[in-house]
């Protein structure tokens, strides 16, 4: 398996490429409980760790 942290220096970007290429999420190389692991799931869930409040929808578009 090749490491993923080599080709891109963002961690994110690193998860987002690993569930692209089908690595299985346990092949995060972070340690447990660092930024760049939460980061690196981040990327390889797809969506974002902390969601912003809703924003209210407005009125409708026609």
């Amino acid at each position: 398996m090749a490491d993923i942290r080599h080709a891109y220096s963002d961690p994110i970007e690193q998860g987002a490429q690993a569930r692209i290429h089908g690595h299985p999420k346990d092949a995060c190389p972070y340690p447990r409980d660092s930024e760049d692991r939460t980061s690196w799931m981040e990327g390889y869930d797809g969506t974002p760790r902390e969601d912003g409040p809703d924003m209210p929808s407005g009125e409708s578009r026609r």
